[in-house]
């Protein structure tokens, strides 16, 4: 695949989601190292949607260590059931959040950030490790993005 996306601009968020997610998948269909793979998915996410930062946090030693990212510097570990991202490690579970402000525990990598979405990547009935959306906008992740990143996240799972 070339390094080159095609996203429809004028496209709904659905349809930009169905044209990124296959060229997603052939990005990293042919590359066995993580590291590289999720450093594309970073960047090809916010290249297609311009999110304020997007990025994964790996469980390694008991915690969630940051791992490829794009945006600004970040919270580098992350204590299970602490925050948006160590709750979506604890649950398990897809973590969509309108206002981090009003999130119980929410930590504050960047007083930016306004709305989040963290949804776990599990492997073999264990979470491996998280992709974290943020938004500089309240308010800004809904269902149809949970639909598709976890989407996203499931063939990651396959991958890796």
């Amino acid at each position: 695949m070339s390094e080159n996306l095609y996203i429809p601009e004028s496209a709904t968020k659905s349809k930009k989601y169905e044209a990124l997610i296959p060229q997603i998948e052939a990005l990293i269909s042919g590359e066995p190292d993580l590291y590289a793979n999720l450093s594309n998915i970073s960047a090809a996410l916010k290249q297609a949607f311009d999110f304020f930062w997007v990025g994964f946090y790996l469980v390694k030693e008991n915690q969630l260590v940051l791992g490829p990212f794009q945006g600004p510097i970040a919270c580098t570990r992350i204590s299970m059931g602490k925050g948006v991202c160590g709750t979506a490690w604890s649950e398990a579970k897809t973590q969509l959040v309108p206002d981090v402000d009003a999130f119980p525990g929410h930590i504050a990598c960047s007083a930016a950030s306004k709305s989040e979405i963290v949804v776990p990547v599990v492997k073999e009935g264990q979470v491996v490790m998280v992709l974290d959306v943020d938004s500089d906008q309240l308010n800004d992740f809904d269902e149809t993005d949970q639909t598709y990143l976890e989407r996203l996240m499931g063939v990651l799972a396959h991958k890796i």
